[in-house]
């Protein structure tokens, strides 16, 4: 009995740990629902603002935003027609992304590959980028023309720069235990590069590359106004010419589903292509 009660005493005074719960890391489940229904109700949300303003309330004039009614009937009456504009724009949008995401990319590769390169052009980038790019339209019609080529160009120069810095950024932030173990193992520069940096550094890519798929749409409709000959910004300036608002309102919506539509694209590309993103990191 003497014993039994010292046990009892020890086990009193030095109870056992608790197991401490361990997070997890990972997706968290039963949110695909949540990812279409509350787009669809914040959709819900601005149309029924719209309507309010325009045909319950009417405090904003028909001529600067007419009701949903209007603007649906005026894409109702030429589908066709704004299909085809919104296929034109589409186009320009993706060449002249594509077209700048792959000399952002090689422009940051030698920005953070030599410090030379990167304190002698970046401020030349920094001006480039500062540049109105609205001011620049005229110029480009003179060089280049009227056609895809100056909406191209215009896309190329408003988009690059955040995919330039964002690639210049990644590959100069690799993390320091990263960089030891490949020292650690004698890895070639190339398959530091290879294996280390450039895998670390997609993230980072890939933030840059969002940031420029919407600048890229707003690329092509200012070339459009400046020199397309086609396209949803040329739809825009052709039905604001005459006071057509509902189909200018029509052109502009097109114009947001659009985007709206190439950058989820895009997302949906950089979880197939860093599926240990998602694995790795947490919102909390």
């Amino acid at each position: 009995m003497a014993e039994l009660s010292k046990r009892q005493q020890a086990s009193t005074a030095c109870p056992e740990p608790m197991p401490v719960p361990v997070p997890r890391v990972g997706p968290r489940r039963g949110t695909g629902l949540g990812v279409l229904l509350l787009p669809l109700a914040g959709l819900l949300v601005a149309l029924g603002v719209w309507w309010l303003l325009t045909s319950a309330l009417k405090v904003i004039h028909p001529a600067v935003l007419p009701p949903p009614g209007a603007v649906l009937s005026a894409f109702a009456a030429t589908p066709d027609r704004f299909l085809e504009h919104t296929g034109d724009t589409t186009v320009e949008t993706v060449v002249g992304f594509v077209l700048s995401s792959a000399c952002g990319v090689l422009i940051g590769l030698s920005l953070a590959a030599s410090r030379v390169l990167e304190r002698m052009f970046t401020p030349l980038l920094v001006a480039v980028n500062a540049v109105p790019k609205i001011a620049l339209g005229p110029l480009l019609v003179g060089a280049l023309g009227w056609g895809q080529k100056p909406v191209l160009t215009m896309v190329f120069l408003l988009c690059f720069f955040p995919i330039v810095l964002s690639t210049a950024a990644g590959l100069t932030s690799t993390p320091a235990d990263l960089a030891e173990l490949a020292r650690s193992l004698d890895a070639s520069r190339w398959q530091a590069f290879r294996k280390v940096r450039l895998p670390a550094a997609l993230p980072q890519i890939f933030v840059g590359l969002k940031v420029a798929m919407p600048l890229a749409a707003i690329g092509a409709v200012i070339g459009e106004f400046q020199a397309g000959e086609s396209g949803l910004g040329y739809l825009i300036v052709q039905a604001g010419g005459v006071g057509d608002t509902a189909t200018a309102w029509a052109a502009i919506i097109l114009i947001g589903l659009m985007s709206i539509l190439l950058y989820f694209a895009l997302v949906l590309l950089e979880r197939l292509a860093l599926p240990w993103v998602r694995d790795t990191t947490s919102r909390g």
